[in-house]
């Protein structure tokens, strides 16, 4: 009897909901076999089976959230059991299964049982190796070491009652690390929030997102009251979730700065219907979105500042310059905003640009975003025009300097060329962190990518 634990399917993942089980108790798995859908922090993932065998039990229902090394599933390979619960087994004994699998029982130094497992492969990312780490002994509760037992005393003619010793004065024990992993210990730092002032909530008294952000919320006389007849109480988890806690994160770190240009792009809609007639992009969706994100890559190039990033380090803060421009598309899904982005978008031809982000959106619309490509981003555009929207003030995507927001294109009178006209008008917006960009580079990025949508062929000219 085997279990499967939770894996870390993306960087610093700490928890997953459980969406949609593909097999059911009875059923016979693969090596690979898809088994079970979550939603992580970023996407829903599908989770192959690292053994084959029978399913046994599906130890985490739909819907409910687990964290990662906790075990979801039970499967009968016909070896002996490794202290999984049985089939239908009752909560106290999947507890305490639980317990045996996350701590080891304690051995002799120096022993190996004869009929201890061997250990078993499994699949690139999944569990954490074995190794020989051992646990430091804990101090005694007086902060010394504890003392060998006396030997025996030799016979000797009786004495005289020794004085009485006064007891040691205890001595101050340090507070020992907190239990938390690094991406949770990284929030706490970002919040302000001391890690040892909470008490944890998670798998052998660990601390979780969840722990630190409660911390962060004023105390409440009272629990929620619930649902009224006239109002609906949404859970807020996954994707959502994530989204709510990086916005936060970035609107109280990054002090942003945004600027806005109102852009003549008449030329551009001309351009982009002239680009639908060539054969090139015969079978490939051309919006005008395409040239806004060849505009701001080409900007990028010119003032590669735009695509850097703050990073605090142990030695001081860092501005670090990337060479490569992961361009991020902003995309709302039923799940909520994600940011996938196309991988060195600096390098890719027109079309080529054209299909990466027609690819990026259908596969963020059909919830089938992986971690790789939510991760890594340098800079967004984040498209507010496709719902009749003129502009905004967008919040920086965590771990980036710049957003773009581009508007509806809309008619509107123009003075183009001396004289009154209806000319096809849009709003860009660029918000920025003014710890890496001054309001000189913001602005003429800015001013940039506008003129690139006035007369597209500055593209050319500048790239």
């Amino acid at each position: 009897m085997k279990r499967f634990n939770l894996p870390d399917v993306g960087e610093g993942l700490t928890e997953a909901e459980i969406v949609k089980w593909h097999v059911a108790p009875g059923d016979t798995v693969e090596v690979n076999q898809t088994i079970v859908e979550i939603e992580t922090a970023k996407a829903i993932v599908e989770l192959p089976c690292p053994f084959e065998g029978v399913v046994a039990e599906l130890l985490v229902a739909e819907g409910e959230t687990v964290d990662v090394g906790v075990p979801i599933i039970s499967v009968d390979d016909g070896t002996a059991p490794d202290g999984a619960a049985s089939a239908g087994g009752g909560v106290s004994e999947r507890a305490e299964a639980l317990k045996e699998d996350l701590v080891p029982a304690p051995e002799e130094p120096g022993t190996v049982a004869p009929d201890a497992p061997k250990r078993q492969p499994v699949l690139v990312g999944y569990g954490v190796k074995e190794g020989a780490t051992k646990r430091r002994p804990r101090r005694p509760a007086n902060g010394s070491a504890a003392a060998p037992p006396a030997a025996p005393a030799p016979h000797a003619a009786p004495a005289a009652p020794a004085a009485p010793v006064p007891a040691p004065r205890p001595q101050p024990v340090d507070n020992p690390l907190p239990l938390a992993k690094p991406p949770v210990r990284k929030l706490a730092k970002d919040l302000g929030v001391d890690l040892t002032s909470i008490t944890g909530s998670g798998p052998r008294g660990s601390i979780t997102r969840d722990d630190v952000q409660a911390a962060t919320r004023p105390a409440t006389a009272a629990a929620p009251a619930a649902a009224r007849a006239d109002e609906e109480r949404i859970p807020v988890k996954g994707v959502r979730k994530a989204t709510a806690a990086a916005m936060v994160n970035s609107a109280f770190t990054a002090p942003h700065v945004t600027e806005f240009l109102q852009v003549d792009a008449t030329e551009t809609v001309e351009a982009v219907r002239r680009l639908r007639e060539l054969p090139e992009f015969a079978e490939v969706k051309v919006s005008p979105l395409l040239l806004v994100a060849k505009a701001l890559i080409t900007a990028a190039g010119r003032h590669p500042m735009v695509n850097a990033r703050w990073e605090d380090t142990p030695s001081g803060a860092e501005i670090v310059v990337g060479r490569r421009i992961n361009l991020g598309i902003a995309a709302a899904t039923d799940r909520g905003l994600i940011v996938p982005n196309v991988k060195d978008a600096q390098d890719l031809p027109l079309p080529a640009l054209a299909t990466a982000l027609n690819e990026l959106a259908a596969t963020a619309r059909a919830g089938k975003a992986s971690p790789a490509d939510l991760t890594g981003g340098t800079i967004t555009i984040t498209n507010v025009g496709v719902f009749g929207v003129d502009s905004g003030t967008p919040i920086i995507t965590p771990g980036e300097s710049a957003i773009l927001a581009f508007g509806q294109i809309r008619d509107m009178p123009w003075v183009h060329e001396g004289e009154l006209a209806i000319r096809k008008v849009t709003t860009l917006a660029l918000s920025f962190d003014h710890r890496v960009i001054d309001g000189e580079l913001g602005s003429r990025v800015l001013r940039d990518v506008g003129d690139m949508l006035s007369d597209p062929l500055r593209i050319l000219a500048w790239n």
